[in-house]
């Protein structure tokens, strides 16, 4: 599969975008060549999913929803599973081609009208300037009956022995079997990043509460530090998935499946033309 892909660059990095892969990253990095996001080689390109790229958008929802949809204040909607997790997962625009809005010297904007499940039109714009990059994610909800709306975005990150995160958090959610939230807790040991703190061993695939939207990666074997902050989202996503040279740090509205924890924690209720709009950026020293 050819991707059609966009670049940008400043005097430091490089962005590569991928329109066509649900308004992907495929790679951020350095000139030199070191990956500040996980590097998509030909390969991962020619895989035709943002999950093998650097970073994707999460709406119209974050991750998993339980219980086959959701409740709307006029009936039930009916959620399907789009991959191959029994539950729909991540919303439907990381599945979905984008057009390209604007593009100049530091600047992109891409654009989405969707359908699935309900219409909506979504927008990422990309800023690139002395190694930062700052990405706005916006939806804007156009189907006639209300609905409940989350956002999010899901980078990669290289992951090596050194790798140090820094994150501070006031609990997590532990999840059962079917990896869906089932209590709020205190940080387990081995979970508390308010002091840059190596990643768990083990498999972590949780999300954490009380978050006040910075975060730092320290990247010792690479020679860097990623500062990143958030607008629009308390809490975070941790994926650290067993032997593999990757993580995922995801800033989010909401935790995994809250359309159904009481009061639906993070979520929006938008009518028609109504939007809701998150922040993250990632600025790179070099040490």
């Amino acid at each position: 599969m050819t991707t059609a892909l966009l670049q940008l660059e400043d005097h430091l990095t490089r962005l590569t975008l991928a329109p066509d892969l649900g308004g992907a990253i495929a790679n951020w990095q350095l000139l030199d060549g070191r990956p500040l996001l996980r590097h998509a080689d030909a390969e991962a390109l020619a895989a035709g999913t943002p999950r093998r790229l650097g970073c994707y958008p999460l709406a119209p929802w974050s991750n998993r929803i339980g219980n086959g949809g959701f409740a709307l204040p006029d009936g039930w909607l009916a959620l399907e599973p789009n991959s191959p997790d029994p539950y729909p997962i991540h919303g439907s625009a990381w599945q979905q081609p984008w057009d390209l809005l604007e593009q100049r010297d530091s600047l992109v904007r891409l654009g989405l009208e969707s359908r699935q499940p309900f219409a909506y039109r979504a927008e990422q714009r990309f800023q690139l300037q002395a190694g930062q990059l700052d990405i706005r994610l916006r939806v804007t909800h156009q189907d006639p009956r209300a609905t409940w709306y989350g956002l999010g975005l899901h980078p990669y990150f290289p992951r090596s022995a050194n790798t140090r995160l820094l994150a501070a958090a006031d609990s997590a959610w532990l999840c059962g079997a079917d990896k869906l939230p089932t209590e709020r807790v205190a940080l387990p040991a081995g979970w508390d990043f308010s002091t840059a703190a190596a990643l768990p061993d083990g498999l972590v695939d949780n999300g954490f509460a009380g978050w006040p939207g910075r975060c730092g990666i320290l990247q010792t074997d690479l020679g860097y530090r990623l500062d990143c902050s958030a607008s629009g989202c308390d809490s975070f996503l941790l994926f650290c998935p067993e032997g593999q040279g990757f993580f995922c740090f995801e800033p989010v509205t909401h935790p995994v499946n809250a359309h159904h924890l009481p009061g639906r924690p993070g979520l929006r209720l938008l009518a028609a033309g109504e939007s809701l709009e998150i922040g993250w950026s990632m600025a790179v020293s070099l040490l």
